[in-house]
């Protein structure tokens, strides 16, 4: 019996169904005045500078390396504070990607363009101009690696992903003292009351995504006192990535129009649910080894998700990167838990194996991820590990948790069913795993992840030393 569900995405029709980005011609009669040029840093914060229409559109057509200078130190900042290895000395030349370009909405007054690039040397230097701690160049990569031009590997090789991500949120009328919006329960039409000001916001937001064009697949109230989400996707990664920090950013924006303070930190009342940032990934592969039955997973799917769970207590670095970060992940409160495990639509598994019978439109569901992690290290980590499952066609040992979560489980009971190891229970943990993984280490690149963590390790100093627990609060709900 055909079990089949959900519409049928593939990396083929969703490029043909993607708008192409405006034409610098196509601008004036856009109506369109600045642009907003982004990018995320290692701590995730999106940064932007601002140019007028005029100045843009004469640098993209009269300079051979369209972009705009930018401090090295800008990629690594945290607050005020330098990490080790940075320093004021140096500049970097972010190069502009025209791909990007899109009309947004509710960031500025009127539409603006926005734009994303990668960070370049001025000069070539012994790897020519790229820049390794780049998070848009290290996962476009890894993306590259798999599409491989290579003919000759391409048949081995050729793997393709979308990806979906939640977008979970909070709205809060004060961040000293932390005060939600209001309070409602999962789901229910009492969060979008009709004329309420959350309903206004969610309405906003839909509205600007749709004019930005990164339509939103579904809106609803989430679980904790403030708490919403938009879902959006599926795209190809780094095109995911991009659409997400838009997608941040419009909703910050619409929010502070209303008055309130929007924020992506992982669980700001502990008494209630967490906000996380889950990303559904697909696997296509066009060879045999792609193949999809309702029954089991392909070949190429048990292998992207062998080499995921086999390095999950280092990606998590990536993806759980703050103190705050473990607060959000436990046991028993539908976070992903903290056993290295996958299971068929169990939220207490660090990956939701969903629509498990349904070839066409099967996921992974990674709960692994909240709002403090750049998108692009997100994935690029998350990938990388399925990359090295597919590179050494690595068995899946795992078994599928279907039946329960495996906290529930005795030792031997995880035995039995291949869970061996355990999530990370803080960042620093997830630093020391990263650190003693030399296999994901060496696909990342140590021109990432040295960087990475001095940054990482000087935002968690930032957001917690020296605070008492409002404090460190109110500072996590105001730098995410």
């Amino acid at each position: 019996m055909d079990y089949s569900h959900g519409i049928s995405y593939t990396p083929a029709n969703v490029r043909s169904s993607a708008a192409d980005p405006p034409t610098l011609q196509s601008l004036e009669s856009l109506n369109v005045s600045y642009v907003h040029i982004y990018w995320v840093d290692l701590a995730n914060t999106r940064r932007c500078r601002i140019v007028p229409i005029e100045y843009f559109v004469a640098l993209m057509n009269h300079s051979k390396r369209p972009g705009v200078n930018i401090a090295k130190v800008g990629v690594g900042l945290v607050y005020l504070m330098t990490p080790e290895g940075f320093s004021g000395i140096g500049e970097y030349l972010y190069r502009l990607d025209r791909s990007t370009m899109r009309v947004l909405r509710g960031v500025g007054f009127g539409d603006v363009l926005g734009i994303m690039g990668r960070f370049e040397e001025k000069a070539a230097g012994p790897n020519g101009v790229e820049v390794g701690l780049c998070p848009r160049t290290v996962l476009g990569k890894i993306v590259d690696f798999f599409l491989n031009f290579n003919r000759e590997a391409k048949s081995v090789y050729a793997t393709e992903f979308l990806v979906g991500f939640e977008s979970e949120f909070i709205l809060l009328k004060s961040t000293n003292p932390v005060v939600p919006s209001n309070v409602h329960q999962w789901s229910a039409t009492s969060g979008l009351l009709v004329g309420s000001l959350e309903a206004k916001v969610m309405h906003d937001i839909a509205e600007a995504l749709k004019a930005s064009g990164i339509p939103p697949l579904m809106l609803h109230a989430e679980a904790a006192p403030g708490q919403y989400e938009v879902v959006s996707g599926p795209l190809t990664p780094l095109d995911a990535a991009d659409a997400l920090i838009y997608t941040r950013d419009i909703i910050v924006h619409t929010a502070a129009k209303h008055g309130l303070h929007a924020t992506f930190a992982p669980r700001p009342f502990m008494t209630s649910a967490g906000s996380s940032a889950h990303a559904h990934v697909s696997v296509h592969s066009a060879t045999k080894l792609g193949t999809k039955t309702g029954s089991q997973l392909s070949a190429r799917e048990q292998e992207f998700l062998a080499g995921l769970l086999d390095h999950l207590p280092a990606v998590a670095a990536f993806t759980l990167p703050t103190p705050a970060s473990y607060k959000r992940v436990a046991d028993g409160v539908w976070s992903g838990g903290t056993y290295v495990s996958y299971g068929n639509e169990n939220r207490e598994a660090p990956v939701r194996l969903t629509n498990a019978a349904s070839p066409s439109s099967r996921n992974f569901e990674l709960r692994f991820i909240d709002g403090t992690a750049n998108p692009h290290l997100a994935l690029a980590a998350v990938l990388a590990a399925g990359m090295i499952g597919i590179k050494t066609r690595q068995a899946l040992t795992a078994k599928d948790c279907q039946d329960a979560s495996a906290a529930a489980m005795t030792e031997e009971e995880r035995k039995a069913m291949g869970i061996t190891k355990r999530m990370p229970l803080s960042v620093e943990e997830a630093r020391r795993n990263l650190r003693a993984d030399n296999v994901l280490r060496g696909v990342l690149g140590k021109e990432l992840v040295g960087p990475f963590l001095a940054v990482n390790e000087t935002l968690g100093e930032a957001l917690t030393a020296g605070k008492t627990e409002d404090e460190q609060l109110t500072s996590l709900v105001e730098f995410y």
